[in-house]
Protein backbone atom coordinates (compact mmCIF):
# COMPACT_ATOMS: atom_id res chain seq x y z
CA UNK A 1 0.00 0.00 0.00
CA UNK A 2 1.24 3.44 -0.92
CA UNK A 3 1.19 6.57 1.22
CA UNK A 4 -0.20 8.51 -1.74
CA UNK A 5 -3.78 9.63 -1.69
CA UNK A 6 -6.11 9.08 -4.62
CA UNK A 7 -6.09 12.85 -5.09
CA UNK A 8 -2.27 12.81 -5.44
CA UNK A 9 -2.53 10.15 -8.14
CA UNK A 10 -5.26 12.08 -9.93
CA UNK A 11 -3.26 15.33 -9.84
CA UNK A 12 -0.18 13.59 -11.21
CA UNK A 13 -2.24 12.01 -13.99
CA UNK A 14 -3.65 15.42 -14.95
CA UNK A 15 -0.23 17.02 -15.07
CA UNK A 16 1.81 14.17 -16.55
CA UNK A 17 -0.61 12.65 -19.02
CA UNK A 18 -3.47 14.96 -19.83
CA UNK A 19 -1.44 18.05 -20.79
CA UNK A 20 -4.28 20.37 -19.82
CA UNK A 21 -4.33 24.11 -19.18
CA UNK A 22 -4.54 25.67 -15.70
CA UNK A 23 -8.24 26.51 -15.98
CA UNK A 24 -9.25 22.98 -16.92
CA UNK A 25 -6.87 21.58 -14.29
CA UNK A 26 -8.57 23.66 -11.57
CA UNK A 27 -12.02 22.71 -12.82
CA UNK A 28 -11.23 18.98 -12.78
CA UNK A 29 -9.76 19.17 -9.28
CA UNK A 30 -12.88 20.93 -8.00
CA UNK A 31 -15.05 18.24 -9.61
CA UNK A 32 -12.88 15.53 -8.04
CA UNK A 33 -13.08 17.14 -4.60
CA UNK A 34 -16.88 17.39 -4.82
CA UNK A 35 -17.36 13.77 -5.95
CA UNK A 36 -18.42 11.03 -3.54
CA UNK A 37 -16.01 8.25 -2.57
CA UNK A 38 -16.03 5.10 -4.71
CA UNK A 39 -16.43 2.76 -1.75
CA UNK A 40 -19.56 4.10 -0.05
CA UNK A 41 -20.90 1.98 2.79
CA UNK A 42 -23.91 -0.15 1.84
CA UNK A 43 -26.65 -0.34 4.46
CA UNK A 44 -30.28 -1.54 4.50
CA UNK A 45 -32.99 1.10 4.13
CA UNK A 46 -34.28 0.50 7.68
CA UNK A 47 -30.77 1.08 9.08
CA UNK A 48 -30.54 4.30 7.04
CA UNK A 49 -33.84 5.41 8.57
CA UNK A 50 -32.40 4.93 12.07
CA UNK A 51 -29.22 6.75 11.07
CA UNK A 52 -31.23 9.70 9.75
CA UNK A 53 -33.42 9.96 12.85
CA UNK A 54 -30.57 9.59 15.35
CA UNK A 55 -27.96 11.78 13.64
CA UNK A 56 -27.92 15.23 15.17
CA UNK A 57 -29.90 14.08 18.21
CA UNK A 58 -27.47 11.49 19.53
CA UNK A 59 -23.83 10.62 19.19
CA UNK A 60 -22.59 7.47 17.51
CA UNK A 61 -21.73 5.73 20.78
CA UNK A 62 -25.26 6.28 22.12
CA UNK A 63 -26.77 4.73 19.00
CA UNK A 64 -24.46 1.70 19.20
CA UNK A 65 -25.20 1.28 22.93
CA UNK A 66 -28.94 1.49 22.27
CA UNK A 67 -28.62 -1.11 19.53
CA UNK A 68 -26.68 -3.42 21.82
CA UNK A 69 -28.41 -2.90 25.16
CA UNK A 70 -31.84 -1.59 24.13
CA UNK A 71 -34.97 -3.17 25.48
CA UNK A 72 -36.38 -4.13 22.12
CA UNK A 73 -34.23 -6.35 19.92
CA UNK A 74 -34.95 -6.03 16.22
CA UNK A 75 -33.40 -7.25 13.00
CA UNK A 76 -32.34 -3.69 12.20
CA UNK A 77 -30.58 -3.16 15.52
CA UNK A 78 -28.94 -6.58 15.19
CA UNK A 79 -27.62 -5.49 11.77
CA UNK A 80 -26.11 -2.33 13.32
CA UNK A 81 -24.31 -4.37 15.99
CA UNK A 82 -23.06 -6.93 13.46
CA UNK A 83 -21.89 -4.20 11.07
CA UNK A 84 -20.69 -1.46 13.41
CA UNK A 85 -17.82 -0.31 11.18
CA UNK A 86 -20.08 0.05 8.14
CA UNK A 87 -22.68 1.91 10.20
CA UNK A 88 -20.01 4.21 11.69
CA UNK A 89 -18.60 4.97 8.24
CA UNK A 90 -22.05 5.92 6.95
CA UNK A 91 -22.57 8.04 10.08
CA UNK A 92 -19.29 9.91 9.58
CA UNK A 93 -19.59 10.39 5.82
CA UNK A 94 -23.27 11.29 5.99
CA UNK A 95 -23.80 9.33 2.79
CA UNK A 96 -24.35 5.66 1.92
CA UNK A 97 -25.72 3.32 -0.72
CA UNK A 98 -29.13 1.75 0.05
CA UNK A 99 -28.74 -2.04 -0.05
CA UNK A 100 -32.16 -2.80 -1.53
CA UNK A 101 -32.15 -0.22 -4.34
CA UNK A 102 -28.53 0.82 -4.91
CA UNK A 103 -29.51 4.49 -4.67
CA UNK A 104 -27.28 6.96 -2.83
CA UNK A 105 -28.78 8.44 0.33
CA UNK A 106 -27.51 11.50 2.20
CA UNK A 107 -28.20 12.89 5.64
CA UNK A 108 -28.83 16.35 4.23
CA UNK A 109 -30.04 16.85 0.72
CA UNK A 110 -28.16 19.51 -1.22
CA UNK A 111 -29.92 22.86 -1.40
Amino acid sequence: MSNETKRNVFQRALVDYAGINDELYGYLLRQYDAALPDDLPVIPKAVGDILRSAHGQDNLLSVLETAKYGYKVSETLAWIIANQNTFATAWLLGVWRVEETGEIAKLEEEK
